[in-house]
């Protein structure tokens, strides 16, 4: 199974591009994880350019990753109680083209991780919406990290032992719902 992690973080130290690393290798054998490509290099989508970024750059690029893809791990941050504008860009960019009727239904599993006490749970309600809207099936379970920093050991470079087992375990649900779809 071929799954793609899409970080809806663009920041150098993200905790969501941290949090789909520790989840790639806790993968089951029987995935295969790739990145998707920086979400920073999408223009921004606007009809006038539409025809001509689906042709070619890093909007096909993106859009071939996605469809090569069995399945989706979307970890976001959450700014101002939703997704990020990167982020919301590249899926309006999905949603878009000929090839649009192609997502339908394809899995994908969300997660998020935040310094604050809420781990994104207000983002991935809107970001579940709009996954929905354009045709993809969220499955699996959310997975909701807070207090991130104090989750993370620097000095090891992995996320403390529960929250290890957390990722194991969505990473697991994760691989079987998105089989059995």
């Amino acid at each position: 199974m071929k799954l793609l992690a899409l970080s809806g973080s663009t920041r150098r130290d993200s905790w969501n591009t941290r949090l789909l690393h520790a989840a790639a290798a806790a993968a089951p054998a029987r995935a295969e994880v790739a990145w998707a490509p920086d979400l920073s290099a999408l223009p921004h989508f606007g009809e006038d350019i539409e025809a001509q970024a689906f042709a070619s750059g890093p909007v096909a690029a993106f859009v071939a990753a996605v469809h090569a893809a069995d399945a989706l791990l979307v970890a976001a941050p959450e700014y101002n109680q939703s997704i990020p504008g990167t982020l919301k860009n590249a899926l309006d960019w999905l949603s878009r083209g000929t090839d649009a009727d192609r997502l339908a239904g394809k899995p994908v599993a969300v997660a998020g991780a935040t310094v604050g006490p809420w781990g994104t749970r207000l983002a991935q309600a809107h970001l579940r919406h709009v996954l929905g809207v354009i045709g993809l099936r969220v499955v699996g379970p959310s997975l909701f990290v807070a207090g991130a920093a104090s989750r993370w050991d620097a000095e090891a470079g992995r996320w403390d032992a529960a929250l290890q087992a957390r990722l194991q375990a969505w990473m697991d649900a994760t691989v079987a719902a998105a089989g059995t779809g």
